[in-house]
This record gives structure tokens, C-alpha cells and sequence, in this order.
């Protein structure tokens, strides 16, 4: 009961979808859909542009454009799925239970 009481108290983060997991059902190579690659192309053009000639509204709207981009792939690479320990320990605890 302690250990369990321990274990939830300092939660630790496992990502299914990294490689040292054991549980981990998914594959661990990242597939790049087709939006992936437009939006980095879209991104590496952004960044050979030539801005000294902008005038900074045009400057703000890239920038914009720049983090909404960062945001997507960002939201489109993340994939895990996060559990506590003492969160884990619970589900396998109660399906020992219920079954």
C-alpha cells in the first residue's frame, strides 16, 4: 500500500511511443504525410525570403504564419500517450480485480 501510496504521489511519464518501451505497440519510424512536407517547404521558404525589403506588417504576418506552422507540426508529432506510474498501477489493479 505504501509503495502504491509512493508511486502516485511522484508520477512518472511513460511515452508509448518511444522506442525503449516495452508495451509499445506502434511503430516508431515518424511517416510524413504529404501536409507535413508542404508545410516544411512552406517553412524553408519562409526562411530564404529575402525580408529587408518588408515593411513590418508584412514582417508580423510572417512571423504568424511562421508560428502557426511551428504549431501544427508540433500538434501533428506528438502522438504519445502520457501515463503515471500510479495511474498505471491502477488500471492493473482494477483489471486484476474486475477479472
Amino acid at each position: 500500500m505504501a509503495a502504491f501510496l509512493m508511486l502516485s504521489v511522484f508520477p512518472m511519464q511513460l511515452s508509448a511511443m518511444s522506442g525503449t518501451d516495452p508495451v509499445a505497440t506502434t511503430s516508431t519510424t515518424p511517416v510524413e504525410s504529404a501536409e507535413v512536407r508542404v508545410l516544411t517547404a512552406r517553412l524553408t521558404e519562409i526562411k530564404e525570403m529575402d525580408r529587408s525589403n518588408m515593411n513590418t506588417s508584412e514582417k508580423k504576418a510572417l512571423r504568424k504564419e511562421v508560428r502557426s506552422i511551428k504549431k501544427e507540426l508540433k500538434q501533428q508529432a506528438s502522438g504519445g500517450v502520457y501515463i503515471s506510474v500510479g495511474a498505471l498501477l491502477v488500471v492493473i489493479l482494477l483489471l486484476v480485480l474486475l477479472l
